[in-house]
């Protein structure tokens, strides 16, 4: 296994990565983590270490303001600068004609599609937990981007999760097309977490890679 720390610029400062990759890796995925949490945190670490164990590169990395130790997430085009600067290190770290895909989990799936509306080269976009509006106000929808989007997408969602409920993604799957799928964990709330079934979140994490690597390979 290759494995890197490093650190990426980007505009007038630099984040952390973390890049591991298995032999004959067939494919890489690029993680960012959500709003409340980094890249070191078991959840994060879990998914990408399983991901490995099934073949997949993966490169975690911190946006400025968790690197900064702030707890207010950046503004998109800070987010959204930061994924194009990821994307563009993992590029340079993939086998030619590798496909490189963009995953985050809530905040830092959203931004990656935002980043891919705006022209950012991706194989195809994988969300953990898709935060399609705030809790308890499914009237201010996050979807206006995502229906020009023509790349694969697989939307990992729970069943209890107030982001996105079921009946309220599967819509805007559909709209999007026949190129966006909709997976649900049954019990599962926005981090995954099932009623009746405490699990660390290492392996909350670990338990979404081989629906994740299953779609990497049909696609």
């Amino acid at each position: 296994m290759q494995q890197e720390d490093f650190r990426i610029t980007v505009g007038d400062t630099d984040v952390s990565a973390a890049y591991a990759r298995p032999e004959d890796a067939s494919a890489t995925v690029v993680v960012a983590h959500g709003a409340g949490a980094g890249m070191e945190h078991p959840f994060m670490v879990g998914f990408t270490d399983a991901l490995n164990g099934g073949g997949a590169a993966t490169l975690r990395f911190n946006f400025p303001y968790r690197e900064a130790g702030k707890k207010f997430p950046d503004k998109a085009p800070t987010a959204i600068a930061t994924w194009r600067a990821v994307m563009d290190a993992a590029q340079e770290r993939a086998a030619d004609g590798e496909p490189v895909w963009a995953c985050g989990k809530s905040f830092g799936g959203r931004m990656a599609s935002m980043a891919v509306a705006e022209g950012m080269p991706a194989a195809g976009l994988i969300y953990l937990g898709y935060p399609l509006h705030p809790p308890g106000k499914p009237e201010k929808l996050r979807d206006e981007h995502l229906y020009a989007l023509t790349l694969p997408m697989l939307f990992l969602q729970g069943t209890r999760d107030p982001f996105a409920l079921p009946g309220e993604l599967e819509p805007v799957a559909e709209r999007i097309g026949a190129n966006a799928r909709v997976e649900r964990i049954e019990g599962g709330d926005h981090s995954f977490n099932v009623t009746g079934n405490k699990r660390p979140p290492a392996d909350v994490g670990a338990g979404l890679a081989a629906t994740v690597l299953e779609f990497l390979r049909r696609n």
